[in-house]
């Protein structure tokens, strides 16, 4: 898939490097648990080309379409943990730091929506984050997506009393 400035692709092995580099950096990774090991970046890589082969989408690589270079991801992905909400598909994104504040998130998830409610056929696509993360939820609210407050939960991979754990949903219908 493309956009005016992106490609959305399968993963290649020349991706591994640059992502792994990405998932160590610890502002990349402040929303989340922990950063990861190399071979947990890897696991993580086969966990979403088997997701692609399962059910067509996924989280795709991204590539900046002037110079070639791999940024992040960006995509859906299948959420399936305890909660009110699933199992429910989710847009989401990740990104090395020189690619923050160009748009790219933004750009890519409103393709990888466009996918779901068109190939993939989805009735309603979910975002969520910790709500310590105010840049993710902007991108968010630029997808279209809105936030009933009523949704907001406690991540339940997260222990109590980590300030990650609280999380707000947002939603977005065709």
């Amino acid at each position: 898939m493309e956009t005016e400035r992106l490609i959305m692709r399968r993963w290649r092995e020349s991706d591994r490097e640059p992502f792994a580099a990405l998932n160590a950096d610890p502002q990349v990774m402040e929303f989340f648990p922990a950063s990861l090991t190399r071979a947990e970046s890897d696991s993580l890589v086969d966990r979403i080309e088997q997701g692609f082969d399962e059910r067509g989408y996924g989280l795709w690589a991204l590539e900046v379409r002037k110079t070639g270079e791999f940024i992040g991801f960006a995509g859906l992905a299948m959420q399936t943990f305890e909660a009110p909400f699933t199992p429910a598909v989710e847009v989401g994104w990740r990104l090395a730091r020189p690619a923050w504040g160009h748009g790219y998130a933004t750009e890519a998830g409103r393709r990888a929506i466009e996918h779901g409610f068109g190939e993939a056929g989805l009735e309603e696509i979910v975002s969520m984050t910790a709500v310590l993360n105010v840049r993710s939820q902007a991108v968010m609210r630029r997808l279209g997506m809105t936030r009933d407050p009523a949704d907001d939960f406690a991540h339940p991979f997260l222990a109590e009393g980590n300030p990650l754990r609280p999380h707000v949903l947002y939603r977005i219908r065709p």
